[in-house]
């Protein structure tokens, strides 16, 4: 499959039409993989992204099970934690559930987007979004710089 998708050329514009947004991102000046989808009704980080950076695990208030995360059944959620992150100029604060995923460190979804007042342009995958007062554009990694960061 990876050597599938190295192997394809085309404009950026055709390569983004089936993939969801990838990019990457610091935390506490840390290299991180960051997806967001319109698809979760909440924000989520890995298990792992916790352990390595020893962030400060909060009580989730109501906690809940999780099924769409893998085949082997529920997910009991009941931890939070609050994640300072940036991408390139933009700064950024949020409280995202702790799930054990493998896709990428950090899952942006729903709440994070109707905060940010979002807007994605499906044709370029960039994201459009609001932060205070300022306006900032984020751009997907390419099909090929997402293999190998998952490769890695």
């Amino acid at each position: 499959m990876r050597r599938l998708l190295r192997s394809q050329s085309c404009d950026l514009t055709q390569t983004q039409r089936e993939n969801i947004f990838h990019t990457r991102c610091k935390v506490l000046n840390k290299n991180c993989s960051l997806i967001v989808d319109s698809g979760p009704c909440c924000n989520c980080c890995s298990t792992r992204l916790i352990s390595k950076l020893s962030l400060t695990i909060i009580s989730h208030p109501k906690y809940y099970k999780l099924q769409w995360l893998n085949e082997q059944g529920e997910i009991i959620v009941n931890q939070k934690v609050k994640i300072p992150f940036s991408i390139g100029d933009y700064c950024d604060e949020f409280l995202c559930d702790i799930i054990p995923m493998e896709a990428g460190h950090i899952l942006l979804g729903r709440p994070w987007k109707f905060d940010k007042k979002e807007i994605h342009n499906g044709l370029t995958n960039e994201i459009t979004l609001t932060n205070g007062r300022k306006k900032f554009k984020l751009v997907p990694l390419t099909p090929s710089q997402v293999v190998g960061d998952q490769v890695q």
